[in-house]
């Protein structure tokens, strides 16, 4: 992996990472559907206005629109609606293992549809990696086991969905990336028509628009919609183009790491010699992966 590849990569891991910590601010007082469209609207205002600011072409042919759509529906609506919903049921722990599978479908969709061979030290090492990451969350994963009540199949049903959805966006986007436009405006596309979608669905269920005024939910829907939004996407959309979606994808199994650290700081994780053995398993995975 090139510097620019390995920069992109690990700024798409540290923002991700932290960014479970910000969405448990976001819940309680405000529907998660509504405060998904707060945030990927101002994300598209400030996309766009950063377009028109640095003279960034907007204007895309007719065919490509309905690929931009695919992307927003999928990678930058779905697919956070479910991660917010299942975070409302399940730790985010238990949700960033579950995402961690994002590695496999992914492996299998770009198969699929854009024809890429499948490398099986890629997939050996998504297997060393992802038991690594369950390692690390095993407290939380047999608290999991543990409930019996349907709100955790609930979240563990949502999880999945959003998996399934990001792994379909990622080749999406992988194909938009590889036209020649800008990052900047497939992003800027993208939120505004996962932003649509969102708002439609909204508008047919009869959500309750509703805003919390308190500073952790303005503070955390900037962050998300500036860092976890503008700043992650773009890094991870010109990571998609240049090492594919099979690759990209590992970010999963690193972002957790982030949101580990974060948590023994702020939530008071609690470091046994299983986490350990599975920190290790995660970054070998990670390094056979992604390694020449």
């Amino acid at each position: 992996m090139n510097q620019t590849s390995l920069f992109l990569y690990a700024s798409t891991v540290m923002i991700w990472g932290s960014t479970w910590i910000a969405i448990t601010f976001q819940l309680g007082e405000v529907d998660p559907l509504i405060s998904v469209i707060y945030r990927m609207a101002l994300a598209s205002a400030l996309l766009f206005g950063w377009c028109k600011w640095r003279g960034i072409p907007l204007a895309l042919k007719p065919g490509n629109h309905r690929f931009m759509v695919a992307q927003g529906v999928s990678l930058f609506g779905i697919n956070y609606w479910m991660i917010y919903w299942s975070e409302t049921f399940l730790p985010s722990g238990i949700i960033a293992v579950l995402f961690s599978l994002i590695v496999f479908f992914n492996i299998i969709n770009a198969r699929i549809f854009l024809k890429r061979r499948i490398d099986i030290k890629t997939v050996v090492g998504g297997i060393i990696g992802l038991s690594g990451i369950c390692m690390l969350f095993y407290p939380e994963l047999t608290k999991f086991e543990s409930e019996s009540n349907s709100g955790a199949i609930k979240g563990a049903l949502f999880a999945l969905a959003a998996v399934f959805t990001a792994s379909l966006g990622n080749i999406v986007a992988t194909r938009n990336g590889n036209t020649g436009i800008s990052v900047w405006a497939i992003n800027a596309w993208g939120t505004l028509y996962g932003t649509a979608a969102l708002l439609i669905i909204a508008l047919v269920t009869g959500a309750t628009f509703s805003y919390d005024n308190s500073f952790e939910y303005t503070a955390s829907l900037v962050y998300l919609s500036t860092f976890g939004t503008i700043l992650a996407f773009g890094a991870y959309l010109k990571l998609l183009i240049l090492i594919g979606p099979e690759k990209a994808g590992y970010s999963g199994l690193l972002i957790p790491f982030v949101a580990i650290i974060l948590s023994t700081i702020f939530e008071d994780y609690q470091w046994t010699l299983l986490a350990v053995m599975g920190f290790v398993l995660a970054a070998s995975g990670n390094y056979l992966a992604m390694r020449k």
